[in-house]
């Protein structure tokens, strides 16, 4: 059987989508699945796997499973990929709303940028104290659809980032799930470079919307930037953060940017 598909980009975090409205796959084989067609050099490869399904609460819902076929609650960049994807295969209109594990988003399609709205983040932990490596590291925590952990550096592209990320996500303090840990510099007028070590891809990736979202939310926080915040990640893009900030309470959280179609193609059995 083949199956259709498109491959797109937001920001360099790169995802499979497909159009599962008439399933084509057995709710226990999607895990398997997507490990095997996001495996790279030997199927389509990729960061994560999104299917696209109906929705009694919004426009459509989606099934989202990283690399590891690990099932995810949230996606900002896979996020921004679904409804650009929804909008060009008139699943939806411009505007728009889908359901996730995390609550139900919304977002705004203009071409190929996108504006998608978050779900309320909550959390927020300031500057706690681990012991990485025989050596005290102190990080802030804070859940944008999922548990991310920040740490700011003078200098980011000094950082291992693959080695002390993984240490992060496997610490004991954040188990038994783990977390995602973004190393953020902070440079001038409200402007953040972000790196990110994801879990689930078990690695660094180009870009991690909801990693940004939270390095963001973080640095506001210490009075270090005011939204919107302009955010460069690793694979050289620039994307922007909108939020309101009342107390300790956040608001309209809003991650907006590119998203790019790579190709459309139909996947064979092989494959995965």
């Amino acid at each position: 059987m083949k199956i259709p598909f498109m491959k797109m980009s937001g920001s360099g975090n790169d995802f499979i989508l497909i159009d599962h409205r008439k399933p084509i796959l057995r709710r226990e084989r999607m895990k398997e699945f997507a490990r095997n067609v996001c495996r790279r050099r030997i199927s389509v490869g990729a960061d994560g796997l999104i299917f696209i399904e109906p929705s009694e609460r919004a426009d459509f819902r989606w099934q989202f499973f990283n690399a590891d076929g690990s099932e995810a609650e949230m996606c900002g960049n896979g996020g921004r990929c679904a409804a650009r994807f929804a909008y060009l295969k008139g699943i939806a209109g411009s505007s728009l709303t889908f359901e996730t594990i995390a609550g139900v988003l919304s977002a705004q399609v203009d071409g190929k940028r996108v504006k998608l709205e978050l779900t309320r983040p909550h959390g927020l932990k300031l500057d706690e104290n681990l012991v990485i490596e025989g050596k005290p590291l102190s990080v802030s925590t804070i859940n944008t659809g999922v548990p991310h952990a920040v740490h700011f550096v003078d200098d980011v592209e000094q950082w291992d980032v693959v080695r002390m990320g993984r240490a992060i996500r496997n610490h004991s303090h954040f188990a038994p799930s783990g977390t995602n840990a973004n190393f953020a510099q902070i440079g001038k007028d409200s402007h953040l470079i972000v790196r990110t070590y994801e879990r689930g891809v078990e690695d660094e990736t180009l870009a991690c919307g909801t990693g940004l979202v939270a390095s963001s939310l973080i640095a506001a926080f210490k009075g270090w930037v005011k939204s919107p915040v302009s955010v460069r990640t690793q694979g050289g893009d620039t994307l922007w953060v909108h939020f309101e900030i009342e107390g300790k309470e956040v608001k309209g959280v809003f991650y907006e940017g590119d998203v790019h179609i790579i190709y459309e193609a139909e996947m064979w059995e092989e494959a995965y």
